[in-house]
């Protein structure tokens, strides 16, 4: 069994990412990423024995927080949920999303080519190159979220109620403002309740 990472002839069903665009297209693309709204990274918090998950993105010039339960982990679950929270907004609103390599987001290229976002993919092994999603993930786990939650009996509105929570709390990177007040910089109280 040594060196075998995946023990018992387990076999991976839920799909592989082909011909995805990597973290230094976007680099390329939006050289000036990091002062644009409407970049977000994202990833899923896995629930109780990995058997449920809840989708997480932050946008990065405000670090607001948005949730989205799935049906649950598989690649079309993550792509349903995602089409349904992105179908009311406006186009282009949100410029680009990066995910890890997980396999969950294997049906990234239709998402992209639905809602006109492009999507990229950190390098595997280096949750650094998503470090806001992944300090964003754990301060909702501390806050709501744990590990041991199955997020099969947790309700949309129960996990927007943690993200909410998060979303009103001065940061000091912000100029002591919170969350919430910078994201109302840039869209209109009525996306408000749409978005988050």
């Amino acid at each position: 069994m040594q060196g075998k990472r995946k023990p018992n002839g387990h076999q991976e069903k839920r799909g592989k990412q082909s011909f995805r665009r990597r973290i230094e297209d976007r680099d390329h693309d939006y050289p000036n990423y990091h002062q644009e709204f409407g970049q977000l990274e994202g990833d899923t918090i896995v629930g109780y024995q990995h058997k449920s998950a809840v989708l997480t993105l932050v946008e990065r010039l405000t670090k607001c927080m948005i949730a989205i339960k799935p049906a649950g982990r598989k690649a079309s679950d993550i792509e349903t949920a995602l089409n349904h929270w992105l179908n009311p907004l406006l186009k282009h609103l949100f410029k680009s999303i990066i995910f890890d390599c997980g396999k969950e987001f294997s049906n990234w290229k239709a998402i992209s080519n639905q809602h006109d976002i492009d999507i990229y993919f950190a390098d595997p092994g280096t949750p650094s190159q998503r470090g806001l999603n992944e300090h964003s993930n754990g301060l909702l786990r501390k806050n709501g979220l744990p590990k041991e939650t199955d997020f099969n009996t947790v309700s949309q509105h129960q996990i927007a109620d943690v993200v909410q929570r998060r979303n009103n709390i001065p940061r000091k990177s912000l100029n002591y403002r919170t969350p919430i007040e910078c994201f109302m910089d840039h869209v209109d109280d009525s996306m408000l309740s749409r978005l988050i």
